[in-house]
């Protein structure tokens, strides 16, 4: 009987902790993660940058939620730019404040597949080089100031802590007079506090 008692409680203690937020209830989740950016149509090489934000989310029902939030994202790519004749090693900033808006379908306790639409609005745009010791920035001109792309991506949820893994397909060009799009795979960790 004992072994049949304790057997029970640790079943409910392994579903509570699995348990998606009761339908009807919100929550938000300040997170902070990594960004490895780069751009499509050309041979630039990933930038490493961070993401800082929150997302509200919204329990539709056991299976599905939707949310929505503000993320500061650090995108663009490094490369090698020809400057006066020397090629250099740069760094093309392009930072946005994305506004990421998401369908969630949990399809296993706290396992999430996400789907949605991510406008985000140019914040920093320059390019960064150096050369022999001397570094140089400057403003990049033509930079789109309004990006939108489509966030694909699963998150698993354990004790309210929340791993998010998603790749923001750009789907807008990111500059006057280029076919270029931002293209970024992003991991961030999370936290839900019920409101």
């Amino acid at each position: 009987m004992k072994k049949l008692f304790l057997m029970a409680v640790m079943a409910l203690a392994t579903v509570s902790s699995f348990a998606q937020h009761a339908v009807g209830t919100f929550t938000i989740q300040p997170k902070v993660g990594l960004n490895l950016a780069n751009v499509t149509k050309g041979d630039g090489d990933i930038r490493v940058g961070a993401v800082a934000g929150a997302e509200f989310e919204y329990q539709v029902s056991d299976i599905f939620s939707l949310s929505a939030g503000a993320l500061y994202s650090m995108q663009g790519c490094k490369g090698e730019v020809n400057v006066e004749g020397f090629d250099v090693d740069a760094t093309v900033k392009l930072d946005y404040i994305n506004i990421p808006i998401l369908a969630n379908v949990y399809v296993a306790k706290g396992l999430a597949v996400k789907l949605g639409i991510q406008p985000g609005f140019n914040v920093t745009s320059k390019v960064s080089a150096e050369n022999g010791g001397t570094k140089v920035s400057t403003e990049l001109d033509g930079i789109e100031s309004v990006d939108f792309s489509i966030p694909v991506g699963l998150s698993y949820e354990i004790n309210n802590f929340v791993i998010d893994a998603r790749y923001n397909l750009g789907v807008s060009k990111i500059m006057d007079g280029s076919d270029s799009k931002n293209s970024v795979f992003q991991f961030t960790l999370g936290y839900k506090f019920a409101l």
